[in-house]
């Protein structure tokens, strides 16, 4: 029995990968927890709008972080600026003191709408809560936007990885390897059926979770979809490029989970980007699942324009295309050795055909 569990010992030593869920995942859940396992937001972005607005402004305080006091703008620009998801609460202003002010609230964004009904509750101020975009605060409105894209990142990275270093096993890769085909055309061969499948899959849950959940969907159809064939580019990126560090299915599902659990404990999907530790919410901004999350709520529940989301947008094709060409380099690596090399036509053999 010491032989076996010094084997085990020994084997467990040669496993880099296993090692380091053993010892680094509870590493890494233990400081996610600590420091972004928090439901309460402390800082809400507002804007006060209206003839009193400098009065008002003077009467909030804390979680209160008032960003701008206009005596010009009304509703429509508070309605306007909550769309654009610029900030969490846009008050208006009565005409005269006595008037009571009306806080327009993104319901949207489910911590920071909560947080802004109870401080307003407590509020000295004369003050109405009216929430948009979801005003029961239905805590599905807003799970099934993430749900979505937590569902394509477990495809897209998961199913990928394990796909393709099942086919690496089974030798077939070695087989398209020597036929007459360019590695980017196996590559492309490879990527574009899991395209396919998560974009079905995409428009699948989508549906399915309006219809089952009565959220509603009340942006542009083309911004959605721009963004989710971004986020879904990326997330196959990376599991094309799991496969290539992987030596077995195992290893694979081990990397691919390893990648996973942060997004959808640091993507704001669980816990709220605004209640995190700078630091830790810094790790969150480098995810694919975190900026497919701003679209996908802005999109289906605030009818947001695309100017307010050209952020998302464009970080998702910086990821997508530092993804996807990172793991098309490392596979093309992992083929080239295999390729046939064609010798080119030389003038000699060139002239005797002519």
């Amino acid at each position: 029995m010491k032989s076996m569990i010094l084997k085990e010992f020994l084997e467990l030593r040669r496993d880099k990968r296993t090692m380091a869920m053993i010892i680094g995942l509870p590493l890494i859940l233990l400081v996610i927890f600590g420091y972004a396992a928090r439901f309460d937001v402390t800082d809400l972005k507002t804007d006060v709008y209206g003839p009193q607005a400098k009065t008002v402004a003077g009467q909030l305080k804390d979680p209160f972080d008032v960003k701008e006091t206009s005596t010009s703008k009304g509703k429509d620009q508070a309605e306007q600026a909550l769309r654009e998801g610029t900030v969490d609460v846009a008050i208006v202003t009565g005409s005269s003191p006595s008037e009571p002010s009306t806080a327009y609230i993104n319901g949207a964004n489910l911590f920071a709408a909560q947080t802004a009904v109870a401080s307003i509750a407590t509020s000295e101020a004369p003050i109405k809560p009216d929430v948009l975009f979801n005003p029961d605060l239905e805590t599905s409105w807003v799970m099934v936007p993430a749900l979505v894209g937590m569902i394509m990142a477990l495809i897209g990275t998961l199913i990928t990885a394990i796909g393709l270093v099942k086919e690496r096993q089974a030798g077939t890769l070695e087989q398209l390897a020597v036929m007459p085909f360019k590695p980017t055309d196996v590559i492309a061969g490879k990527i574009v059926p899991y395209f396919i499948l998560g974009a079905f899959d995409l428009v699948l849950v989508t549906v399915l979770g309006c219809l089952l959940f009565g959220v509603p969907f009340n942006g542009n159809v083309l911004i959605f979809a721009l963004g989710s064939a971004l986020f879904l580019l990326a997330v196959l990126g990376l599991g094309v490029l799991i496969s290539t560090v992987s030596q077995n299915q195992g290893q694979a599902m081990q990397v691919a989970m390893m990648s996973i659990m942060p997004q959808i404990l640091l993507s704001g999907m669980i816990f709220p980007l605004e209640s995190m530790t700078w630091g830790v919410r810094w790790i969150g901004y480098l995810l694919p699942l975190t900026w497919f999350n701003k679209i996908a709520n802005g999109v289906m529940l605030r009818d947001a324009p695309l100017s307010s989301l050209w952020v998302p947008l464009l970080v998702l094709a910086a990821m997508a295309v530092l993804l996807l060409g990172a793991a098309v380099l490392r596979f093309r690596r992992d083929l080239a050795p295999a390729m046939p090399k064609i010798p080119a036509k030389t003038t000699a053999t060139a002239g005797a055909g002519r």
